[in-house]
């Protein structure tokens, strides 16, 4: 993706000071893994999406571990990754929208990351969830009931985050300079005296 020369210029200053991993949290559907992408592209980092890691290290996809597992198996599977991938090298990383409510997990991407807590409206979120079937927690009801028994539950703990940034369904360019000047006031009020 080509970026204009203000969203280059931002990109520029925020990994002059990027000491730290980037930690996109938010439910399912509201974009984490493409904005993480086009983050990792701006910044020149590598980008982990914690689902697809989850993947590789299980041999099988997540609506298998959750059928053959259960989600306390997930769940333990997915703070083993995501604290390799943290102590790893300066990284993008997107999560799954339930990684945070593992106290041990969200304790490590409160302190070791910059979250970035990426909220989208319910239709939006509807849209994009629909749009594939490998979404395990919506499959048993109403995507519906289910997303907003999600959003009550979990967004007083994605409140933590360092940053929020609304994502609606328009350009993902929007999207992405709105993290951008997210990240640049974060890092740049952060560091002034």
């Amino acid at each position: 993706m080509n970026m204009n020369n203000s969203n280059e210029s931002l990109a520029t200053l925020i990994r002059a000071r990027l000491e730290r991993p980037i930690c996109l949290i938010g439910l399912m559907g509201t974009g984490k893994t493409r904005l993480g992408r086009l983050l990792a592209e701006a910044f020149s980092l590598p980008f982990f999406d914690s689902d697809e890691e989850i993947e590789k290290a299980a041999g099988m996809d997540i609506s298998e571990i959750f059928e053959r597992f259960g989600e306390s198996y997930f769940r333990d599977g997915e703070t083993r990754v995501l604290r390799r991938l943290l102590d790893g090298p300066l990284c993008v990383l997107a999560t799954g929208g339930g990684a945070v409510m593992t106290p041990e997990t969200g304790e490590a991407v409160w302190k070791k990351t910059i979250s970035l807590w990426i909220k989208a409206d319910l239709p939006v979120m509807l849209e994009r969830t629909g749009r594939t079937d490998r979404r395990p927690l919506l499959k048993n009801g109403n995507p519906e009931e289910i997303l907003r028994t999600l959003m009550e539950k979990r967004y007083p703990v994605y409140s933590k985050a360092d940053i929020m940034i609304e994502s609606h369904g328009g350009p993902v360019e929007v999207m992405l300079n709105k993290a951008l000047r997210g990240l640049h006031g974060f890092l740049y009020k952060e560091a002034a005296p």
